[in-house]
């Protein structure tokens, strides 16, 4: 099948790089000389020649004004101007993601990962890549393993020092950093030094990172995207869901990609938070009550990497009010809290899956009674560990686990 636009594109993206007009198409140049609103920063409009827009806006704070005022202008000619790539990390997939692709032209220029990747040799579809552009440093230590390439795109020139402080901080001093500054221009440079020594010279605003890994002695780091953390992994006073538990337990809500979780009754946040390791796109909320787990919750969450776990502080079901439909449900406590239950259950996406662990004999009665209303599976979790009596080892037994896993229908 053939799309045909509906309309005409009455908004241009278009990026530009280092070297600015003289390497923009002529379609580009075109965008930019006959727009009615031309929309960038100073930075952008440095780099091209003086054009006659009858309005020419910068970028406002919060960046999201800019956006509405774009969108208020829908119809007339307006040229947003972008660094690179505007797809990468960039305002035009904030644009495409609030208008019809007909409506738009989008011209990207070759991005800083392409461009980083060209001068390092390394090969872009094998790199770990994130934005620090107004995102918590603390992103990194989800991608921390041995061997691991990572490039990061630089809010500013104090990014790569903050970068150097959180890889001391994680056990990764002996990490090798590679500033490259003003890439594709004539005042492009790479500074290098090793993360534990970084000397804080000076560098240009425009730069992106790039981080070979390299674990010094006691360096902690857990492999992404794995399911059932160590138990030592976690701050926690004894609620936590045990690492076996916790693989079965993610296996059964099956993450996707962009999804939703409510971690209902969210004890030290693990689940929640390996929810978020699985995919970088995924989101979670924490609903928990207890002060000093709160916390844990934060502590957790920034060490091992998702620093944007929503926490909602309260007790289920009122403090479910008012919250983002789910994808997902995890009830890891309190489910027999009258109305829990029957409110995670209403809130639920069509198709999303609830995942309840149980311990008690109250809530295993429960969750009976309710498999057998809404169908779904049970099962039962026991796990033992060996552990030393004196000069022997024997087996432990942890507190066995009923699971039940349902997926809503209609």
């Amino acid at each position: 099948m053939i799309n045909t636009p509906s309309s005409t594109p009455w908004l241009s993206i278009v990026g530009i790089g280092e070297e600015g007009w003289t390497t923009l198409t002529p379609v580009a140049q075109q965008c930019i000389t006959q727009a009615e609103i031309l929309v960038g920063s100073d930075r952008h409009f440095a780099l091209i020649p003086p054009v006659a827009a009858p309005e020419q806006w910068r970028w406002g704070s919060p960046f999201s004004a800019t956006i509405a005022r774009i969108l208020e202008r829908r119809g007339q000619s307006v040229c947003v101007l972008a660094s690179g790539d505007p797809m990468c990390f960039g305002v035009g997939s904030l644009l495409a993601q609030r208008l019809p692709l007909a409506e738009l032209q989008i011209l990207p220029a070759p991005s800083a990962f392409s461009l980083a990747c060209a001068r390092l040799g390394w090969a872009l579809p094998e790199i770990e890549t994130l934005s620090l552009c107004g995102r918590d440093p603390a992103l990194l230590n989800a991608l921390l393993y041995p061997g691991a390439k990572i490039l990061a795109l630089s809010a500013d020139s104090s990014t790569p020092a903050t970068i150097a402080q959180q890889l001391c901080q994680q056990g990764w001093g002996a990490s090798h950093l590679m500033v490259l500054e003003h890439l594709g221009g004539s005042q492009e440079r790479i500074v290098s030094e090793v993360a534990e020594t970084w000397s804080n010279p000076a560098i240009a605003a425009l730069n992106t990172v790039a981080i070979e890994c390299r674990a010094s002695d006691g360096a902690r780091y857990f492999p992404p995207r794995l399911a059932g953390l160590p138990d030592a992994a976690y701050h926690h006073d004894g609620q936590l869901t045990k690492r076996e538990v916790r693989a079965i337990t993610m296996a059964a809500l099956a993450p996707c990609p962009g999804q939703l979780l409510w971690d209902v009754g969210a004890g030290c946040g693990s689940i929640g938070i390996e929810w978020m390791r699985s995919d970088r796109r995924c989101r979670a909320i924490a609903i928990e009550q207890h002060p000093q787990r709160l916390q844990f919750i934060t502590q957790n969450a920034i060490a091992l990497g998702t620093p944007n776990l929503q926490i909602v502080a309260g007790s289920a079901p009122t403090a479910l009010d008012g919250l983002p439909q789910p994808d997902a449900i995890f009830i890891g406590g309190g489910v027999t809290v009258p109305g829990v239950l029957d409110r995670c259950w209403q809130a639920l996406k069509v198709g999303g899956r609830l995942v309840v662990n149980a311990v008690t004999l109250e809530s295993e009665q429960l969750l009976l009674t309710e498999q057998q209303r809404l169908g779904g599976e049970l099962s039962r979790v026991a796990v033992q560990r060996a552990e030393p009596i004196g000069r022997f080892f024997s087996w432990k037994a942890l507190a066995p686990i009923t699971q039940w896993t349902v997926i809503k229908k209609a």
